[in-house]
């Protein structure tokens, strides 16, 4: 089996081209969820029978401010960082990094670099999407991939900028992504509405089970459970996971940058 890592796919599994006329029927998205110069900071635990809770690391995702342009395209320049921390660091030290070089008007990949150093596992991989022919060049390899493919951070934002407002209990959202120099067809099915507690206060949030391949990590399809806010923000405010030992949580901590009010928002939690 593929090996999945730990850190990768709990922050990131919510959680590039030439200038020249379409050959393919580019459908443009609507984005009214996020703009330039937002910044998300995410506090991550894991609590295990050995290990108690313990705060994992400090994840952070921030689309840069500066306009940015590929071969005349408009593109938003993201980036996604996980660093391990304090007593989880001794064991499993994490530094990954993640850039994605997304479409303004299409909402989809051009460019994506990976940076991940978790424990003893490294691996770098910078690839290149051509949406007009239909292919990825990777640092390894070339491959075949449908117009509209998203990379693993591209597609959780354009997950945000969907229309969840007729989804039913049970429905399934698909979202195709390269990673590891393969395609995958992910699922992304609603649960429900519920309100969330967290650090930041209370919210009005949709509750989303995300699915993601098994192996040494996560062994059901979907073991992760996100809220997301109910409002234009489609904001990530928690993550739970149980993974092969022990559990992972991961909940936003601080934001700024944002496209709209936060009005899912109920209360903010007492000091």
């Amino acid at each position: 089996m593929r090996r999945i890592l730990l850190f990768s796919v709990i922050i990131f599994n919510f959680l590039s081209a030439i200038g020249i006329a379409f050959s393919q029927p580019f459908t443009p998205g609507k984005n009214e969820a996020f703009i330039r110069g937002e910044k998300l900071k995410f506090r991550a635990c894991y609590d295990s029978y050995v290990t108690g809770k313990v705060t994992a690391g400090i994840a952070s995702l921030e689309i840069a401010s500066k306009p940015l342009q590929i071969d005349g395209r408009n593109v938003y320049h993201i980036i996604g960082e996980g660093h391990s921390k304090g007593a989880f660091s001794w064991f499993f030290k994490v530094s990954d990094r993640f850039e994605s070089f997304v479409d303004e008007e299409y909402l989809f990949s051009w460019s994506f670099i990976r940076r991940t150093h978790e424990g003893d596992y490294k691996y770098n991989d910078d690839v290149k999407f051509n949406q007009y022919s239909g292919t990825a060049l990777s640092t390894r390899t070339i491959k075949k991939i449908p117009p509209g493919t998203q990379d693993v951070l591209s597609a959780f934002y354009y997950a945000r900028t969907l229309d969840f407002t007729n989804l039913q209990k049970g429905q399934n959202i698909p979202i195709t992504f390269f990673l590891d120099d393969s395609l995958y067809v992910s699922q992304i099915q609603f649960v429900g509405k519920e309100e969330v507690i967290t650090d930041l206060g209370r919210f009005r949030c949709l509750r989303f089970k995300p699915m993601v391949a098994t192996g040494n990590v996560f062994s059901q399809p979907y073991p992760m459970d996100l809220w997301i806010t109910e409002d234009k923000n489609h904001l990530p405010i928690l993550a739970k996971s149980e993974v092969i030992v022990g559990s992972v949580k991961l909940e936003l901590i601080s934001y700024s940058g944002l496209a709209n009010p936060l009005s899912s928002q109920i209360s903010e939690k007492k000091k």
